[in-house]
């Protein structure tokens, strides 16, 4: 037939059309950004609410989104993990902003803030006791033994701006570090008299029947900025498409935290163990979807007030440029 050969050029043209869109990956949508410094992450979380905005952009597939795999690993605080954080082990890691401040303060790391992870509101956070004990205010608690997660940190620093306008100082109560998972283990054996406890550990607390004594999110530490996701300068600056990556995918993630309250219960309780219909009504505190120098320097100025820190640290030179700035 003379159509033959017309028919076989054209199928050779089809077959080049085919392997070329083959080999260029044309048509399934858009293709994560290209040039990333590094594609794989480990990040440091603690499991409280405050880290929701990561697992939610981690399940939506925002970070795969950005070109980025992301593995998660629990932490107390920064500072334990820090040599791990100067090699390069761990990529960007939540901290509060005490400790994030404390570790710039101190020399210790030179630090970028990524995003801001929680701002405080009533009910986050507080000191409780237990049901008999004899303390019944704030000011009960002189010369007491109060359990923190870590010292010099978010949790002491609230207490003592609890304490002051009663004339009491820091020195004047004697604060133990008690991860927040043996707390309440703690208290019932006596070993201190009080205990500063965070969500989900105070709602958990209270329904085995400790009493709550101060909420420490209330007058003087109010809407207080708690905490934040950061890596180090060198890391940034070594990172800075990779960084940028990770702060598009966050933001989407927190901004579904602030927005989707059934998504954020159920994510919540997905990584702490608790009920999702606890987390329905428990206190979360605001996720901000942007990052607020003038906002976070609150907490710097109250750590140089309490002594945690011998000079005053500029936040604005923490901060790095990025979406939600």
């Amino acid at each position: 037939m003379e159509s033959g050969p017309a028919l076989r050029a054209w199928l050779a043209v089809l077959g080049t059309i085919l392997v070329t869109a083959a080999c260029t990956g044309v048509a399934t949508g858009p293709a994560p950004p290209s040039g990333l410094e590094k594609t794989s992450l480990l990040i440091g979380i603690s499991p409280t609410p405050s880290s929701a905005g990561v697992f939610i952009a981690d399940r939506k597939g925002f970070f795969k989104e950005e070109g980025l795999t992301v593995t998660m690993e629990t932490i107390q605080a920064p500072q334990a993990v820090m040599p791990r954080i100067l090699n390069g082990d761990i990529d960007v890691f939540k901290g509060s902003y005490v400790s994030l401040i404390n570790v710039q303060g101190s020399g210790t790391a030179r630090l970028k803030i990524l995003y801001d992870a929680l701002q405080a509101s009533p009910g986050i956070a507080g000191v409780v006791v237990p049901q008999d004990s004899e303390l019944q205010k704030a000011q009960d608690l002189k010369d007491k033994t109060i359990a923190v997660n870590s010292l010099n940190n978010l949790g002491t620093m609230s207490v003592s701006a609890h304490l002051k306008p009663y004339g009491l100082t820091p020195e004047q109560v004697k604060f133990v570090v008690v991860d927040f998972q043996s707390q309440l283990v703690a208290l019932k054996n006596k070993q201190v008299d009080a205990a500063w406890m965070v969500e989900p550990f105070l709602s958990s607390a209270q329904n085995a029947g400790v009493r709550l004594l101060l909420d420490t999110n209330t007058g003087p530490t109010d809407k207080l900025p708690i905490d934040g996701w950061a890596a180090t300068e060198d890391w940034v600056r070594r990172h800075p498409k990779t960084a940028a990556a990770f702060q598009r995918a966050l933001a989407k993630g927190q901004a579904l935290a602030a927005s989707d309250r059934v998504l954020l219960a159920e994510t919540v309780a997905s990584y702490t163990q608790t009920p999702k219909e606890a987390a329905m009504t428990m206190a979360m505190g605001t996720f901000p979807t942007s990052l607020n120098a003038t906002r976070i320097q609150r907490v710097s100025d109250l750590m140089f007030e309490f002594g945690y820190l011998k000079n005053e640290v500029d936040v604005a030179s923490m901060v790095a440029a990025g979406p939600g700035r």
